[in-house]
């Protein structure tokens, strides 16, 4: 198995800002402080502080606000802070990134109601034939993952919705290029296990008001997706 490479001083320090949100119970909009603050508290220079704030923007976890009153701040929960769940790294692309993921938390409801409407005795296998990856793979995250996507791709592809289908698909595919591999964000392998075995259920629910197809019962499935990160 590849060994990882040990993080840069930028990684590391974007790293213990991320820890200290999260101990502080810092959320969308509480300040974090500024670079100059942060460079005096960590002895590092302003091109490597400049370096981690880059890095949290990249993943969403704070925004930067020019002027008087300016500083770094804990920003709002977005799709690419609910990735971090499943993305261990990005190819250098992180805005086209966050884009694809804005734009398929858009257009997921709209699948699924359409796959709820139009699904066939088939699409139905299919989807269920879906999630035995999933099982199988609860044990091994970047498997998981990309198990997951790939029942969201078969989704998709129920809509009759040429337009619909594509846009979605496509947005599939600039996240499976832009990540590397896949890893929980838990510390505690039981705690990342845990999860997994969560969204397989919330998978299998989904599935399952997908067959119903109650739109109420739908609504509910895409709530409780939500809520997660793939």
């Amino acid at each position: 198995m590849p060994t990882q490479a040990p993080a840069t001083r930028a990684q590391a320090l974007a790293g213990e800002v991320e820890r200290t949100i999260a101990a502080e119970g810092l959320t969308a909009g509480d300040p974090v402080g500024t670079i100059d603050g942060w460079r005096l508290r960590s002895g590092f220079g302003r091109a490597t502080v400049s370096e981690a704030v880059r890095l949290l923007v990249d993943r969403g976890v704070v925004e930067v606000r020019p002027g008087r009153g300016g500083g770094v701040f804990v920003a709002g929960t977005g799709p690419v802070v609910r990735l971090r769940h499943t993305l261990l790294s990005v190819h250098g692309h992180a805005t086209t990134l966050a884009d694809a993921l804005a734009i398929r938390e858009a257009l997921e409801p709209l699948v699924v109601a359409d796959a709820a409407r139009s699904r066939t005795a088939a699409d139905l296998r299919r989807l269920r034939s879906r999630l035995r990856p999933l099982e199988a793979a609860v044990d091994d995250h970047d498997a998981f993952v990309r198990a997951v996507w790939s029942l969201h791709e078969a989704i998709a592809k129920v809509t009759p919705n040429e337009m619909l289908r594509a846009m979605y698909l496509a947005t599939l595919e600039v996240i499976d290029r832009c990540s590397e591999q896949a890893r929980s964000d838990a510390d505690d392998p039981a705690t990342a296990a845990a999860y997994r075995r969560d969204r397989l259920e919330v998978h299998r629910e989904l599935v399952d008001a997908i067959a119903d197809g109650d739109e109420d019962v739908v609504a509910r499935a895409l709530a409780r997706h939500r809520g997660g990160a793939t």
